[in-house]
């Protein structure tokens, strides 16, 4: 009994120093997970104030210097798209894009994604919650230093929508 324990503890602790062998390094300093997380958490609490209702997002997609913001792929983008409204596809936010279709941090951008619309799943194909892209492009914005981002909060049937839509050219 006394070996047989003896035995499985070496085992364990054998197969627990193989685990903790070290990886070769991984270090990347172009992907920064605990940046990413900091700059979620802070985006995060900013975006529960800057959450609009459809009237709002209305209202304010009216005002003067207001941009409307589609991180959709090109192909959701014109198959429908809410009139006005420019297409930046999430991949393609980068320093430069940014530069160059938002020059101004802080003009008021208003975001939406598939998950703001039903009844039409070839524009607006639904995402799990989490995967969101309202989400993904909300921090990336912040990230970027954007801070006067609102994006559209309820699920709308987009057959009943206030909102104006644009239909495929």
């Amino acid at each position: 009994m006394k070996r047989t324990l003896i035995l499985a503890l070496a085992l364990a602790c054998s197969i627990q120093s193989a685990g903790a062998q070290k990886k070769p390094d991984l270090v990347n300093p172009a992907i920064d997970m605990q940046g990413y997380l900091k700059a979620a958490s802070e985006a995060a609490q900013q975006r529960e104030s800057f959450r609009l209702t459809e009237d709002e997002f209305i209202r304010l997609s009216h005002e003067p210097g207001t941009i409307i913001l589609d991180a959709r792929s090109h192909e959701k983008y014109e198959t429908l798209h809410i009139k006005g409204a420019i297409n930046l596809s999430f991949p393609d936010i980068t320093v430069e894009s940014l530069n160059r279709m938002l020059p101004d941090k802080n003009a008021r951008i208003l975001i939406y994604c598939n998950n703001n619309f039903v009844g039409d799943q070839k524009a607006f194909p639904t995402k799990i919650p989490t995967a969101s892209l309202n989400l993904s492009t909300y921090i990336a914005l912040y990230t970027y230093g954007y801070r006067n981002v609102y994006e559209l909060g309820p699920l709308l049937d987009i057959n009943k929508s206030k909102i104006e839509f644009v239909p495929a050219r």
